[in-house]
């Protein structure tokens, strides 16, 4: 259990890199202005929740990567270190789209919902979780492919 806790932390953290750079293609394309981890984490330290603040840019990106790396930890128990189809993967990616813009972040007033907000800023944000998604479901069964081998080589 442990085993795939880890793997799956892991592989969340090579899946958040992986969306981070379909978001910042998003950026870099004018669908949005700047990156949600960064809104969040400026809502949440002291001051005004929508003003800029020191440290937000590295302090977004470092609880993004704590993000997808616990999400990627509960992936790998759900899957209990069994092949993770990569669709899978890309539907669990949506699912903490929807639940993340549908549901807590509009909550805390950072982001307008899903159905609200602007279009771009959304259409790159589903994709960045279907990558994500994708990517963990890959990363996961490399690893645990990589695992299953070593354990079923016999010992010289």
């Amino acid at each position: 259990m442990i085993r795939n806790l880890v793997q799956g932390a892991v592989s969340g953290a090579v899946a958040t890199a992986a969306m981070s750079l379909a978001m910042v293609a998003g950026q870099r394309a004018g669908l949005m202005a700047d990156q949600p981890p960064k809104r969040i984490t400026r809502a949440a330290l002291p001051g005004r929740k929508h003003r800029p603040k020191p440290g937000e840019g590295v302090l977004g990106a470092a609880a993004h990567v704590g993000f997808g790396s616990v999400s990627g930890g509960l992936f790998g128990l759900m899957t209990g270190g069994r092949h993770a189809p990569v669709p899978l993967g890309a539907a669990y990616g949506l699912a903490i789209w929807i639940g993340s813009y549908a549901g807590w972040v509009p909550r805390l007033g950072i982001l307008p919902p899903i159905s609200r907000d602007r279009p771009g800023r959304q259409s790159v944000l589903a994709v960045g979780h279907v990558v994500y998604g994708a990517a963990l479901a890959y990363t996961m069964n490399r690893l645990t492919s990589g695992r299953r081998s070593s354990r079923d080589t016999p010992a010289s």
